[in-house]
């Protein structure tokens, strides 16, 4: 099917379905035959939420109905790139850097991720094409002294003359951020590379997936960014666990789906990629935007921009909506999860200037204001639930709107989590596919308990998210620093500290509905009881307990628990995995890029 029509149905399907539910939201506002005020703001902010949620509910049915249906989507969505034992690479014909960024972090683990990708280079016959550059962004001493002692450590299996030794740079000012680190990078190196492979340094890649992404560079030269899925590492944290059970099957549905009709304009999420560096240097510099921070200055999310500014100069950037073995590891805790979050906020709200850019194409244009909205959906719902709660303490709050609310209510909900629904078909329509995920009972045990909690998570999400936008205009601002990967607990004062507008804000709420009329405190449960319980939910998920506890049992298990692929054989500790017998069946869920057979498997056992 041609890509104009594809994005002509899906334009369609998504307008009639806000159509559709903008008519249900004005019918349940207008019962009394007038549109108050406060009507007015939940009808304005549900206009604004919504169509994030329809985009992901279209984007998950059409993927799915691709992976399950008639169609072939190797064929329809990415026929460039095979990801079966076929499509083995043998020779290439170009160099490629291999770019891992760091600031700030503990370097042992992150040197361990780049030995693992070293050793897997070499499996393939390939290395010699690769070369890798540690650059660092550090600014602590003592760190950087750490990241020398480990670069040496690490360089010592390389040749003095060898022409791919690896090279560790560091600045000494981060101006720019990522992206300032990358065009450093691009003047001094670049010219010496075909392609780079940006890797952030939590991220792990096979060197057969990164040696396939190559060869489909070279045999494409109109691709200017190429990407596979990138999925999360077993955890110990009971937090990434649940977070990243609930993204992993979630996600492939959602993303060939996507994929499917923005084709040619695919996303970039700025690691585990292959860039075609000339045409990156050339096109992609981002601008110094004018004002001071935080909106203004230099651009704190780099990556969709530097996507659409690809395109704009007349390549294409491609995903493949397939497991490929490229990985990165989840935030531990809510704290750190929140910390990433804000940072991007703060980047895609300095978005809004690029929307007038020249020359960019409509589904780029698109693709800055979704990435806008994605962060005005939260303060929409907080707006739509104050303006409920004035409804209730009003005595406005009519019991008879429950009917019709109830059905609006129920039908968001279900576009919010079909994702993951669409997910869940997919495994349990794939043949083995549950197997993978620790069998029937963890697999469906481990779904119904994560979509509540995705609900208790959601409000918690959306009052930090507000808080932070109204606080951009006057200054406030997140840094870009180290991130904690693995280190797990959060006291209950620091919890508090963090989670403190969301406790008030929850039970003045609950207190204010269930004073005003106690049905309406129902009506607003699945919003106030993850306010309320911000605190707790902090606390528990952080806990190395409850991690042990949730590991041990095999909940929220992801494919790579049941047969630990060969590259992540080293970096993953017993503890994210307890649960495995001695069994180790092959899997269908897992890449076909490294296939294990039961006897290997049974035999690093």
């Amino acid at each position: 099917m041609p890509v104009a029509l594809r994005r002509l149905i899906v334009l369609v399907l998504n307008v009639a379905t806000l159509v559709a539910l903008a008519a249900g939201a004005v019918t349940l506002l207008s019962a009394d035959g007038v549109i108050d005020a406060a009507e007015w703001v939940m009808l304005i902010g549900f206009l604004l939420a919504t169509p994030w949620t329809v985009l992901g509910f279209w984007n998950a049915v059409i993927g799915l109905v691709l992976m399950h249906g008639p169609a072939d989507p190797a064929r329809s969505v990415y026929p460039y790139f095979s990801a079966g034992p076929a499509g083995r690479v043998r020779k290439l014909h170009s160099r490629t850097a291999l770019t891992i960024f760091l600031r700030n972090e503990d370097p042992r683990p992150i040197f361990e991720r780049i030995e693992a990708m070293r050793i897997s280079l070499e499996r393939t016959g390939l290395r010699e094409h690769f070369r890798f550059f540690v650059l660092s962004d550090t600014s602590e001493p003592k760190i950087a002294l750490a990241e020398e002692a480990e670069f040496k450590r690490f360089a010592t299996v390389f040749a003095d003359d060898d022409p791919m030794r690896p090279v560790y740079r560091r600045r000494v000012d981060n101006v720019g951020f990522k992206a300032g680190n990358v065009r450093d990078f691009l003047e001094q190196y670049g010219g010496d590379f075909e392609f780079y492979l940006p890797l952030d340094s939590d991220s792990v890649m096979s060197g057969d997936v990164m040696a396939r992404l190559v060869a489909t560079m070279e045999s494409n030269p109109r691709f200017g960014i190429l990407q596979s899925l990138v999925v999360g590492t077993p955890a110990t944290s009971g937090f990434a666990r649940i977070f990243q059970f609930g993204m992993r099957h979630g996600m492939r549905s959602f993303t060939m789906g996507a994929s499917w009709w923005t084709a040619d304009c695919g996303s970039y999420w700025g690691h585990n990629a292959v860039i075609r560096t000339g045409a990156f240097r050339d096109h992609c510099e981002l601008p110094i935007l004018p004002g001071r921070a935080p909106l203004g200055g230099h651009v704190l999310s780099h990556d969709q921009l530097e996507a659409v500014l690809m395109r704009r100069a007349g390549y294409e950037v491609r995903i493949v909506p397939v497991e490929t073995q490229s990985y990165e590891t989840s935030p531990p805790t809510l704290p750190e999860f929140a910390k990433r979050d804000l940072r991007w906020c703060q980047g895609n709200m300095q978005y809004w200037r690029f929307l007038r850019a020249s020359g960019l194409m409509a589904i780029s244009r698109f693709q800055i204001l979704q990435a806008i909205l994605m962060y005005m959906a939260p303060p929409a719902w907080i707006a739509m639930t104050i303006a409920a709660t004035v409804k209730g303490v009003t005595g406005t709050f009519d019991p008879a709107y429950l009917q019709l609310g109830l059905g609006l209510f129920l039908t968001i909900f279900v576009l919010s989590i079909a994702p993951k629904l669409a997910g869940m078909i997919d495994v349990l329509a794939t043949r083995g596919a549950v197997r993978a995920y620790g069998g029937p009972i963890r697999f469906l045990a481990s779904a119904l308990i994560e979509i509540p909690v995705s609900m208790l998570m959601a409000p918690i999400v959306a009052v930090y998210v507000s808080l932070f936008l109204v606080g951009l205009p006057f200054g406030r601002s997140v840094t870009w620093s180290g991130q904690n990967r693995d280190k797990l607990g959060v006291g209950w004062i620091s919890a508090f500290k963090a989670m403190w507008p969301q406790t008030l804000l929850g039970f003045a709420m609950a207190a204010v509905l269930y004073a005003a009329n106690p049905v309406a405190l129902l009506w607003g449960a699945p919003f106030v009881a993850g306010l309320c319980l911000a605190v707790p939910f902090t606390v528990i998920t952080a806990s190395p307990g409850f991690g042990r506890m949730v590991a041990r049992a095999g909940l929220f298990a992801t494919p790579e628990e049941s047969i630990l692929p060969r590259v992540l054989r080293g970096l993953i500790p017993i503890e994210a995995r307890p649960w495995r017998g001695i069994d180790a069946r092959s899997s269908p869920m897992l890449p076909a890029a490294v296939p294990l057979t039961a006897k290997a498997e049974a035999g690093r056992r």
